[in-house]
């Protein structure tokens, strides 16, 4: 199965999760530690309601979410 994601989903996803890592920081959390969580059980509780993150992050496919994060940590 061959995944492509589009150029402006990644940005958005970038978005985000910058979003979402903002909010968890701002609340005290380990952010990686909790977005991690949150990628591997989908359980949104992993993800704080501070600016509205919990909401933001459930609108990201996983899928894609991982896509574009294993291209990224790949790309030369």
């Amino acid at each position: 199965m061959t995944f492509s994601v589009p150029d402006e989903k990644e940005v958005e996803m970038r978005r985000v999760l910058t979003t979402v890592y903002d909010a968890l920081k701002q609340k005290g959390y380990n952010p990686i530690s909790q977005i991690v969580g949150y990628i591997l059980s989908e359980d949104p509780t992993y993800i704080t309601t501070h600016n509205n993150a919990r909401s933001l992050i459930r609108k990201i496919d996983r899928d894609e979410l991982l896509q574009a994060m294993v291209k990224s940590y790949l790309a030369d």
